[in-house]
């Protein structure tokens, strides 16, 4: 089965409201012709709806990088899925490293988000990926089985609108390194086995599954190659039009200039 390829940019706590239009705008010149593949800005909350707006009836579609478990309330500084549908946004990526270590969401929480997600037709990028301790210690398997099998057991398949699975590995997040092409293959691989006894050999088959860990042009190609990579979930580089560009459009022939945008 050939997997249509996701690349997803993070743009994590960067970029003004008029900083994420003008880069919108130039990823949406930039991406315009690019039918193979699919493309998702994730701005922050505050530029949802104007990079929405802005991407409009081009293939770039939008995503929140956050979501609250419950629909509305008294849940001070939280945004809700009506929320992000309302401005716009079609995804929501749960389960970030940075929202695990520096927020402290466990699988418990993420699978009330995951849950509410899916009641509410969200497009989900589930993150999940191993500390360098735990990949020294060889735990690599058995915590990306943890911490899969914990969030979405119980779950069916169809219930999710469509589900992302991307592999982040913690020690490669914002550092600068990048598992090597093969190391992110063989991680993606036991995803792979994971996904197939929660669900079956068929979904298995079907899900994509996105590698995130200090995507660059220079490394994509080589990450892309392999055969359990169906796409990036992009941070620093995404930041930049010219480098996400160049990595959405990582096998294409391309003469399109961003310079005089």
């Amino acid at each position: 089965m050939t997997r249509r390829n996701m690349l997803a940019g993070n743009w994590k706590m960067n970029k003004t409201i008029s900083e994420a239009i003008n880069l919108a705008v130039r990823l949406k010149y930039a991406c315009n012709s690019v039918d193979d593949r699919d493309v998702v800005l994730c701005p922050p909350y505050t530029s949802l709806k104007p990079v929405a707006e802005t991407v409009d009836e081009s293939p770039i579609e939008v995503g929140a990088q956050n979501m609250h478990y419950e629909r509305s309330g008294a849940f001070t500084g939280e945004v809700s899925p009506d929320m992000i549908k309302d401005a716009g946004a079609d995804w929501v990526i749960l389960g970030h490293s940075e929202r695990r270590q520096y927020f402290d969401e466990n699988e418990e929480l993420l699978a009330r988000k995951l849950r509410t997600a899916s009641d509410e037709d969200l497009k989900v990028f589930y993150c999940i990926g191993e500390t360098e301790e735990q990949r020294d210690a060889g735990q690599v398997e058995d915590i990306l089985k943890t911490q899969l099998e914990a969030a979405l057991s119980g779950f069916g398949f169809d219930d999710f609108e469509e589900l992302v699975i991307a592999y982040e590995p913690v020690w490669a997040i914002g550092t600068g390194n990048t598992a090597t092409p093969e190391q992110a293959n063989e991680a993606h691989g036991v995803i792979r086995d994971v996904i197939s006894n929660l669900f079956n050999p068929g979904v298995a088959e079907k899900i994509r599954v996105i590698y995130g860990g200090s995507v660059k042009p220079h490394n994509v190609q080589e990450l892309m190659a392999q055969p359990d990579i169906d796409g990036a979930l992009v941070g620093g580089a995404s930041l930049s039009a010219d480098d996400f560009a160049d990595i959405v459009k990582y096998d294409l022939e391309d003469e399109i200039s961003l310079s005089d945008l």
